[in-house]
């Protein structure tokens, strides 16, 4: 039977398999309702020869996708149920799906495309966007850390790109995104439907883009790309901040701030989940995200971060501890789920 959601549009054109975030409302945030029917349609397209590539795309002029439904993972954990794991669970394997795609995956985007935004677009093979994109990894700012596989990519991304994108949660746009690999081409949104139709009708995908694809001019990130490697090659979160404050530049000092800002907490997560994550398969850095993300959920600073950033809005979360002194030991956060494994353990 076929999984269906009001807000995931779904249509077969020619050769081309069409998926449309239908939640402009909310900037395209995922909910768990939109994540099983995706999956349940790549499922049957990969199955479907008729379908020869497929293609996901945001409605709206706001956001590609602006993440998971936070809130909502959020208000499960205060109430204390499981839906927010069960939802965490399945965008996973989702997203394990997208990343062992058989056929040409390719994502549109367009303004806001963060967390969730990335699982569903950065594992597939091709990623076209345009000037108004706005990519982040936000999740130290709201007391959580990077998942739906961030800890694969971010962690091979060049120059350190990946942590420094993680501890800051800073947003990059489409320059940056194209130097760091996260977007592989650069496609005005006013082409996306002329892509469309020669995808339909069959078209090989690279020869589709290439017309349509354009060369934009250097990102603020570029000047800077070897202090960044530099700086955040160092061996912890407080060496990189020891370091940044050395440096002494413009650019040193507001990222400093910025890290300081975050959870230390997530901090020290991310530092230990990026480097672990480099030595992983995909499915490796969806299990250990699963597990961190089991134990950060139920968390103070998880609940305090969407306190501060999504329903007071005030933006002064008081985390806990207060320093990165402060936090603990972390494999407790590493330890294997057991029954509850995101993946079964052969």
């Amino acid at each position: 039977m076929t999984v269906t959601d009001p807000h995931i549009k779904s249509e077969k054109r020619g050769a081309l398999g069409l998926l449309t975030l239908d939640r402009p409302q909310a900037l395209n945030a995922l909910t768990h309702g939109m994540v099983t029917a995706i999956a349940d349609r790549l499922t049957q397209w990969a199955q479907d020869a008729d379908v020869r590539c497929v293609v996901i795309r945001g409605e709206g002029d706001r956001a590609f996708c602006a993440g998971g439904d936070i809130r909502a993972v959020q208000q499960a954990v205060v109430a204390g149920t499981d839906e927010g794991a069960a939802l965490l669970r399945d965008e996973y394997h989702m997203n394990a799906l997208i990343g062992a795609y058989p056929k040409p995956y390719v994502a549109l985007l367009h303004g806001i495309s963060m967390g969730g935004g990335a699982g569903l677009s950065v594992h597939g093979r091709y990623r076209l966007a345009d000037g108004s994109l706005t990519f982040a990894m936000p999740e130290t700012g709201i007391g959580f850390i990077p998942d739906v596989g961030a800890s694969y990519f971010l962690s091979r991304l060049p120059c350190e790109m990946g942590l420094y994108l993680g501890l800051t949660a800073s947003s990059i746009g489409l320059a940056d995104a194209l130097d760091a690999g996260l977007m592989t081409h650069a496609v005005q949104r006013d082409d996306f439907d002329a892509v469309l139709d020669a995808l339909a009708n069959g078209t090989d995908v690279d020869e589709a883009i290439t017309p349509f694809v354009r060369k934009p001019g250097p990102g603020p990130l570029r000047e800077h790309r070897r202090r960044i490697q530099t700086i955040f090659s160092a061996s912890s979160v407080e060496a990189i901040l020891e370091r940044l404050d050395r440096d002494g530049s413009d650019f040193a000092q507001a990222t400093a701030q910025v890290i300081r800002s975050r959870s230390p907490t997530s901090l020290k997560l991310v530092f230990r989940q990026l480097r672990e994550g480099a030595m992983l398969d995909l499915k490796g850095c969806l299990a250990m995200e699963y597990r961190l993300a089991l134990r950060v959920l139920p968390a103070h600073d998880f609940r305090e971060g969407v306190r501060a950033a999504l329903v007071d809005k005030d933006r002064r979360p008081q985390w806990q501890p207060s320093s990165l002194a402060g936090v603990g030991d972390l494999d407790a956060f590493f330890a294997p789920l057991g029954k509850k494994e995101l993946f079964e353990i052969s």
